[in-house]
């Protein structure tokens, strides 16, 4: 585990190579009470009327781009193997502008905009220091741009980007009886530079794809934070202690799982690895699970929906708020001046960085074509107003 405040050193570069995931610790990153409000305001907007939350679809106008609430099975994230879309909801919040929300929001949140605002530039400001860990690692010289180089392709002043805040309700399966065609999140990687995750305690169900097949990755790693955090005792809860941070028992606040996307392995010829994961339903207790293997397959393979983390039960609801960090629309996908992703390049015997299959050159073009693919129709060729959607 990764503490955010380091300085810079090897040790987020190795477990990015190998894994293609980094927990960070939260001890100076973004404070577990805002995380515990976020959630609040998630749990209280997925919980309203239907038509409230329509009122701010992903398929209005209004709405725009990449933006708004997406219903359940509206998103499909692993559409060559998958026959009916993802078993979850969510809505999505792009950028801001001067500290606005430019999109319609749900009356449930729209009181919290300035503090859903905050989230999101504490969220963005994580990632660039994240980055910037990543930058020292690769030994990008000063005269390239040094640690800043990512930062400088991820500076919200310089223009819009596909970065999107996003808040996901995966609804119980006592209540909604999912079936043998369902899945709460197919099979992806995800399409920016890096994604953070925030779970809760007692809620698993996140799988990655290593060499030796899926295995699930644990919402608490440390194992210092009670499942049953919330006042009512029940996992799907949000307020885990006091407003410290720290648990019922006195642990500390869950971290961070840090994922890297498409973009980042693509800049770095694969040196830093896009993890290939999916969200599977709970199931009963049986064995303990199978412990965690990094360094994912290179290509997503389909798989039914079993194997959950007994940990998770079927009465609870599971909610997750992911941050997805994408790159300046313009930024050209072009190799990092980094030493080690250039003798990467040679030892592979190929002249140039690794490409997007799409034949992407920017970020933006690499955006849509995957929006694409989980959208059927949508993407290609449309407008940034038409686009839908973002991986989980």
């Amino acid at each position: 585990m990764y503490d955010s405040r380091s300085k810079g050193d090897g040790q987020p570069l190795d477990a990015a190579s190998t894994g293609g995931f980094v927990f960070v610790k939260n001890e100076a990153g973004i404070p577990p009470a805002d995380i515990r409000e976020m959630f609040e305001l998630s749990r209280t907007f997925f919980g309203s009327p239907t038509a409230v939350k329509e009122e701010c679809s992903i398929n209005s106008n209004k709405s725009g781009e990449n933006r708004g609430w997406l219903s359940m099975h509206t998103e499909t994230l692993d559409p060559a193997h998958q026959e009916r879309g993802d078993f979850k909801e969510a809505f999505n919040i792009g950028e801001y502008i001067d500290n606005r929300a430019q999109q319609p929001l749900p009356p449930p949140l729209v009181p919290y905009e300035d503090r859903i605002g905050a989230f999101f530039a504490a969220c963005h400001a994580l990632c660039n220091r994240i980055l910037r860990l990543f930058a020292i690692a690769l030994e990008i010289p000063s005269t390239a741009g040094g640690p800043s180089w990512f930062a400088a392709h991820h500076e919200p002043s310089s223009g819009p980007s596909g970065s999107v805040l996003r808040l996901l309700y995966y609804p119980s399966v006592a209540n909604h009886s999912p079936d043998a065609l369902d899945i709460r999140a197919g099979a992806h990687s995800d399409y920016g530079s890096i994604t953070l995750l925030f779970q809760l305690p007692g809620q698993p169900g996140l799988e990655i794809l290593t060499g030796e097949g899926w295995r699930g990755v644990p919402a608490d790693p440390a194992g210092v934070i009670p499942a049953s955090g919330s006042k009512d005792g029940s996992s799907n809860g949000v307020e885990a202690g006091d407003g410290e941070g720290k648990g019922d028992a006195g642990g500390e606040a869950l971290p961070i799982l840090v994922n890297i996307g498409d973009l980042l392995s693509y800049w770095t010829h694969g040196l830093l690895r896009s993890t290939v994961h999916r969200v599977v339903f709970p199931t009963p207790p049986a064995s303990p699970s199978t412990s965690l293997t990094p360094r994912p397959s290179a290509s997503a393979t389909a798989s039914p929906p079993v194997s959950a983390s007994p940990l998770e039960t079927s009465s609870a609801d599971r909610y997750s708020i992911a941050y997805f960090c994408h790159p300046l629309d313009d930024a050209r996908l072009v190799p990092v001046p980094s030493p080690l992703v250039a003798e990467l390049a040679r030892a592979d015997g190929e002249d140039d960085q690794r490409r997007p299959p799409d034949g992407a050159k920017t970020a933006r073009e690499h955006l849509n074509e995957r929006l694409a693919a989980t959208y059927g129709a949508v993407g290609k060729g449309k407008g940034r107003g038409e686009e839908k959607g973002e991986a989980v």
